[in-house]
C-alpha cells in the first residue's frame, strides 16, 4: 500500500544516504568545500520525502489508486498516459529498467533545467504527503488544495533553508527500486527483468497479502518507527 511504499523510501534513503555521499556529484561542491562530503540535515528531510514520493512513482500506472489524485486532474490524467504507454499495472514501471531511467532521467532534466528540478521536487514531496495520509478523506478535490499547499510550503522551505539537489536522481532512482523490491514481496510480484516476461516474488512464492494485517498493524508501525529513529540518529549532534 501507498503508506508503505513511501515509508519504506524513507527509511532506506535515511539509512544509506551518509554512504551515498562518498559518491562524486552527490554533495554541492560548496557544502564539501566547508564541511567535508555531508549532507545537511535539511538535505536528509528534503531527501527523506523525495525519496518516500519516488517510492510511489511506479504506481502512477495505476489512476485509481489514490496516489493518482494527489493533485487532482493533473495527476489523474498523468496516471492515465503512464498507465497507456507503460502497458497497464505493474508492467513497465514497476521494473529494473524503470528504476534506472527515473534515475538517469531526473540526472538529465535536473541538471540542464532548474525548472524541471523544481517540478520533480514538488511532485515528489506531493507525492510522499499524500502517501503518507495528509488529506481529506472522501474529499478529492479538497484533499488535492490542501496537499498542493503543504507541499508549497516544505518546498519553499527547503529553498530558504538552502537545500541543493545534487542528490535528486540517486533519491529518484533508489525510491523506484525500493518501491519495486516491495512489490515483489506480495503474492503478485513484479516483472523485474521488464521487457522480459515473468513476475519476481520473494521469497519464491510466498507473497504477502497488501493492505490486510501484517502490513496494517505489524509492517506499517515498524516502518514508521524505523523512520523516527533514523530521523533522530541522523539529526542528533555529533
Amino acid at each position: 500500500m501507498g503508506h508503505s511504499h513511501a515509508l519504506s523510501g524513507a527509511a532506506v534513503w535515511l539509512a544509506i544516504a551518509p554512504a551515498l555521499t562518498a559518491l562524486p556529484g552527490v554533495t554541492s561542491p560548496e557544502l564539501a568545500t566547508l564541511t567535508g562530503p555531508i549532507l545537511s540535515p535539511s538535505e536528509l528531510v528534503a531527501g527523506a520525502l523525495v525519496c518516500a514520493g519516488a517510492a510511489m512513482l511506479p504506481d502512477l500506472d495505476h489512476p485509481s489508486a489514490t496516489i493518482a489524485q494527489t493533485f487532482g486532474p493533473a495527476t489523474y490524467y498523468l496516471s492515465k498516459g503512464v498507465n497507456i504507454i507503460s502497458g497497464g499495472h505493474r508492467h513497465a514501471t514497476h521494473s529494473l529498467l524503470f528504476s534506472l531511467a527515473a534515475g538517469f532521467g531526473t540526472f538529465f532534466l535536473a541538471g540542464r533545467f532548474s525548472v524541471a528540478r523544481d517540478i520533480i521536487v514538488v511532485l515528489m514531496i506531493g507525492l510522499a504527503l499524500r502517501a503518507i495520509g495528509f488529506g481529506v478523506p472522501g474529499k478529492t478535490i479538497t484533499s488535492a488544495v490542501v496537499n498542493v499547499g503543504m507541499t508549497g510550503a516544505l518546498f519553499v522551505t527547503f529553498l530558504l533553508l538552502g537545500v541543493t539537489y545534487s542528490w535528486l536522481a540517486f533519491a529518484i532512482g533508489i525510491g523506484c527500486l525500493v518501491h519495486v523490491f516491495g512489490d515483489c514481496l506480495t503474492e503478485h510480484g513484479c516483472p523485474v527483468l521488464w521487457p522480459l516476461k515473468g513476475k519476481w516474488v520473494l521469497p519464491y512464492d510466498i507473497g504477502i497479502k497488501t493492505g490486510k494485517t501484517f502490513e496494517n498493524k505489524i509492517l506499517g508501525p515498524a516502518l514508521s518507527i524505523v523512520v523516527i529513529a533514523l530521523l533522530c540518529l541522523r539529526l542528533m549532534p555529533g
